[in-house]
């Protein structure tokens, strides 16, 4: 087969653009550059505003998970102005995050992922008659109710925080919410609504219980045929499917990974420090790198812009980071060529090394050794790894898992409300200061670094979750994680490159899908749209 350079240009389905370029030789892709397409500019924004300015700015950051921006914004005030928080805040918090998260999970899974099982590439399998019916766009069995019903957990976020999305009622020292018996049980009956009607009938096909038994992939395998209604459930046929297609197969990524880690044991963090962080976690935190766990440390995180338009060529921690945007056109001549930056995490002798950040980074995290009593501690995943590896099927299983998972976290907090206790302790707003907050949203960590002086911002920096996966190469030329994760992936058929989607999809980044083809003399093949939702 005659090399190709693959382009996919900016026609996203979730927020912002994304072009990836890829070569392909011999079916195979070779090599591969992960272009963020659209500048920013959030950071500058917040420079010499009020601190409490990111509390209103972050969440316009992202119109899916701007509920993860706000949390993240309120703890880093929290940590910069040294508040106290009362139980029943950080309770609101956990249950307003987890409800966001359980609403991505379905929509992610029905409207950006499986809508690429529906793909004539795979008209072979012998499932594939069945994907369509369940998955084809707006009309399958399985994407209406799948869809429609993911909206129900974040009516409980409107009702704790009185909009979804762009809320801004959390704050330093707690939130601006007073909940009352008659919004508590709104809020359980729809968590319910949510678990009997999508959760438990149409994904799993069992119990969340029942689910949370498996420990291992062999129990994976056992539980798709165990029964006729887990074997026939949107989550047996998916795993059936990824396995009879292949998903298994490519899209391994830099195998490393970051989890700062989110939710908090309430009385473990009323007083919220950069220090004390970890130990709060009800959702770990946690490095996991060449086999090995770390504990996670803001302090090692870098951004480096070598490939990136921005001044700047050597790596920067958040406190002392710079966003001086530059010229494309001139940035292109010193070969750079993306507007995210290169975040990276300095492990030990490993140096300052790409880690991939998201659903089965938790995963590893959770899997990690001394777990207190209160934290997650789950070693599935890490059981999975080790048998078959990471894949694109092995990153959204991940994901998946978290439903059940998060559902009866969720659950429990709402039983902890103490509706008769406080729930905003007014704070002392401090003129100096530096602040580190950050949460899991549904994609991945997510982290804000806030510095305050003379009782303004002086500097103010976000990394996403996308940043870590979708960065460029860093000045020691090493591949961001999914530039990485598209290195060895199959192409059936060039004019319908769906294995560069499956890739990217299985991050949930900001992928596009329109795809150009050209040929090495720079020839357009052809140009279409993959499954498009436009």
């Amino acid at each position: 087969m005659t090399a190709l350079d693959l382009f996919v240009s900016p026609l996203g389905r979730v927020e912002g653009d994304l072009d990836v370029r890829v070569t392909v030789d011999d079916g195979i892709v070779t090599s591969a550059w992960t272009e963020a397409a659209m500048f920013r500019g959030f950071e500058i924004i917040l420079r010499g505003k009020d601190p409490q300015a990111g509390l209103v700015v972050c969440p316009r950051i992202c119109g899916i998970c701007g509920g993860s921006h706000l949390y993240k914004s309120a703890y880093a005030l929290d940590t910069a102005w040294k508040t106290h928080v009362p139980p029943n805040a950080t309770l609101i918090r956990n249950i307003c995050q987890a409800a966001e998260t359980l609403q991505s999970i379905p929509r992610y899974f029905y409207a950006l992922f499986a809508i690429d099982f529906t793909n004539k590439n795979y008209a072979k399998s012998k499932l594939y008659a069945e994907a369509v019916r369940r998955f084809a766009p707006y009309v399958g069995t399985s994407y209406q109710p799948g869809v429609v019903l993911s909206a129900k957990p974040v009516e409980v976020y409107a009702i704790f925080g009185g909009q979804w999305p762009h809320s801004s009622f959390m704050v330093p020292g707690g939130v601006m919410s007073a909940p009352t018996l008659t919004d508590v049980t709104r809020a359980i009956a729809i968590f319910e609504h949510w678990k009997d009607n999508w959760l438990e009938k149409q994904w799993l096909g069992c119990s969340v219980e029942r689910w949370l038994e498996i420990k291992t992939w062999e129990d994976v395998l056992e539980w798709v045929d165990e029964n006729e209604s887990q074997y026939n459930s949107d989550c047996g046929f998916f795993i059936r499917y990824c396995l009879d297609i292949g998903l298994d197969k490519y899209g391994q990524g830099v195998g490393n990974f970051i989890a700062t880690g989110t939710y908090f044991e309430p009385s473990r963090y009323e007083n919220p420090t950069i220090e004390g962080r970890n130990a709060a976690l009800i959702g770990r935190s946690g490095i996991y790198a060449k086999d090995q766990w770390h504990e996670f440390d803001q302090a090692n995180v870098f951004e480096d812009t070598t490939h990136s338009f921005y001044e700047g060529d050597r790596p920067l921690h958040p406190f002392e980071g710079e966003t001086i945007p530059i010229d494309p056109e001139v940035g292109r001549k010193q070969g750079k060529y993306s507007w995210a930056k290169s975040p990276r995490y300095s492990v030990g002798d490993l140096g300052t090394i790409p880690l991939e950040a998201g659903p089965l980074a938790r995963r590893m995290a959770a899997g990690g050794p001394n777990a207190a009593a209160h934290q997650d501690n789950d070693s599935l995943f890490v059981d999975i790894m080790g048998k078959i590896g990471p894949s694109v099927f092995v990153r959204q299983l991940a994901r998946m898992h978290e439903a059940p998972k998060y559902y009866q976290w969720v659950r429990g907090w709402l039983d902890q409300l103490n509706l008769k206790e406080s729930f905003y302790t007014k704070p002392i707003e401090h003129a100096e200061g530096k602040g580190f907050g950050a949460t899991e949203a549904a994609r991945g960590s997510l982290a804000d670094w806030i510095v305050i002086e003379d009782g303004k911002i002086k500097n103010y920096q976000v990394i996403t979750p996308t940043a870590w996966n979708i960065g460029p190469r860093d000045g020691s030329e090493v591949l961001g994680p999914i530039e990485r994760a598209l290195v060895g992936s199959p192409i059936v058929d060039p004019e319908d490159p769906v294995e560069l989607g499956h890739v990217a999809r299985s991050f949930d980044s900001c992928l596009v899908c329109t795809v150009h083809a050209y040929d090495p003399k720079g020839r357009e093949l052809s140009k279409f749209v993959i499954n498009g939702m436009v």
